[in-house]
């Protein structure tokens, strides 16, 4: 079934908040890291605040995918919100760390499905092909969220409450539901038998939960070559085996094996994994960059980091429109790893004088060519997916990118403490941390850890097959798994 330019908008304006809501709650509230940690006195475990949501949404995200791949994107979709709406409110009304810890991780199994089938339903309605004349919508949104995040986090930090920083989902919330049951009623629900794969579900959310826990503990509960971290490293990996021969066995397997015989499908989530490490990085150092060494304040880091956030906005609208011109995504892809990594290899290697304007503009070249990366990947996999993959392969790339996401902002800041011997500490000191002269160097190993990476991903584009991309909504049997 095709659907008419009037269908798609529909279809897509009800999932329009659903990606603001999964977009801005990745970002609001880093300003107000160090705010929580002074107020509910928890500067050694503030992380899980970030943490807990990641870990959540990570493991839920292809169980949302299969789910609404069996029973339909707007069943599947509005409980996610219920629920996202309902954790806010804990969040916003937590009164100790531990409260909201368990808020957040509650938020995570909301969120879980707010961006995994939002992306799906798209590919529902939307070829390949053409989803770059739809782009402005989605990078339109993604800009939104991302310029408004930091800046609304740190305006309100300062004058009203972290607290209000969960407030303000409600009534997103409330409009996103509205929406989605009017949008999505455009789709198509096609009935496939088959049991949910619960068991899967488990094996993956005890391998996330050891993995992102051994990130989490290293360098700050336990140092990195320890009993406990080594131990809960080594038993992800296991259940990571157990997840491989139980999801072959399967009839219906939570991420189907087949998507996995392809070697352009696992270049391309490998590439989705570094890109999201790298992001998450600079979306965790760039506001402690300017905190830091800059002495702004928290508002103003969010000010500053906006170029870097509509430069990824810009990025990815740019990318969809010259993939629906050109009908290829590999040239996209590598365009914009060089850019990300030659960015990051400039940000490791300016000198601490450097004016921050400059620091600024070379932020927004590292966001254009992120940009580049996130739509063109995301397309790549979905082009190739038949149908009834599209959800699980959706998730599946989503999946790695929230794992790359989670390691880069733990990375960045296992770094920073390696390197300042103060840990989390120092995010409730900032101004006065701003005169120690180990912290530019601090940040610049970092920024030249996450070019490692970003160029390690280049490496992998380089064996990407140049695929044109399909103009109907069902691939070829050739491709990934048929």
């Amino acid at each position: 079934m095709e659907y008419t330019h009037q269908q798609r908008l529909q279809v897509i304006s009800g999932i329009i908040l659903c990606m603001l809501l999964a977009a801005i709650d990745q970002t609001v509230v880093i300003p107000a890291v160090p705010a929580i940690a002074a107020d509910l006195h928890g500067f050694s475990h503030v992380s899980w605040v970030v943490t807990a949501y990641l870990l959540t949404s990570t493991a839920t995200t292809p169980l949302y995918g299969r789910l609404s791949d069996q029973f339909g994107r707007r069943k599947t979709l509005i409980p996610s919100i219920v629920l996202f709406v309902i954790a806010s409110c804990v969040c916003a009304l937590a009164q100790t760390l531990p409260q909201l810890i368990a808020g957040r991780a509650l938020q995570g199994v909301g969120g879980g499905g707010l961006l995994a089938i939002s992306q799906a339903a798209i590919a529902d309605v939307v070829s390949p092909r053409e989803r770059g004349k739809y782009q402005g919508y989605m990078a339109g949104t993604w800009g939104v969220a991302s310029t408004a995040g930091p800046v609304v986090g740190g305006w309100v930090t300062d004058h009203l409450s972290w607290h209000w920083i969960f407030w303000f989902n409600l009534p997103l919330g409330i409009a996103a539901l509205v929406l989605s049951q009017i949008g999505l009623r455009q789709l198509r629900v096609v009935k496939r038998d088959g049991r949910i794969d619960y068991p899967g579900a488990a094996l993956l959310t005890g391998a996330v939960t050891a993995f992102l826990l051994g990130l989490s503990w290293g360098g700050h509960t336990y140092p990195w070559i320890s009993a406990p971290v080594l131990g809960v490293f080594l038993g992800g990996a296991a259940l990571i085996g157990l997840l491989w021969q139980w999801e072959r066995r399967v009839p219906m397997p939570l991420l189907p094996m087949r998507l996995f015989a392809s070697g352009s499908f696992n270049r391309l989530v490998a590439i989705g994994f570094f890109i999201a490490l790298v992001m998450f990085s600079a979306i965790f150092l760039l506001p402690l960059l300017f905190q830091l060494v800059f002495r702004a304040n928290a508002a103003q880091s969010g000010w500053d980091i906006m170029p870097f956030l509509i430069a990824t906005t810009i990025g990815s609208y740019t990318a969809g429109q010259w993939a629906r011109r050109i009908g290829r995504t590999r040239g996209l892809l590598l365009g914009g790893l060089a850019a990300t990594t030659a960015g990051f290899l400039l940000l490791g290697l300016l000198p601490a004088t450097t004016p921050l304007p400059l620091v600024v503009l070379t932020c927004f070249a590292v966001g254009v060519g992120i940009g580049f990366v996130l739509p063109s990947s995301l397309v790549a996999i979905q082009n190739a997916a038949s149908r009834a993959d599209v959800g699980a392969a959706t998730a599946t790339l989503l999946l790695l990118r929230a794992m790359g996401g989670a390691f880069g902002a733990t990375l960045a800041g296992a770094v920073l403490a390696l390197r300042l011997g103060s840990g989390i500490n120092a995010l409730g000191r900032a101004r006065g941390a701003a005169a120690n002269p180990a912290l530019p160097a601090a940040f610049h190993l970092a920024f030249l850890i996450a070019a490692g990476f970003a160029g390690l991903a280049l490496v992998i584009g380089l064996k990407v097959e140049d695929v044109l991309l399909r103009e109907t909504l069902e691939p070829e049997p050739e491709l990934i798994g048929h």
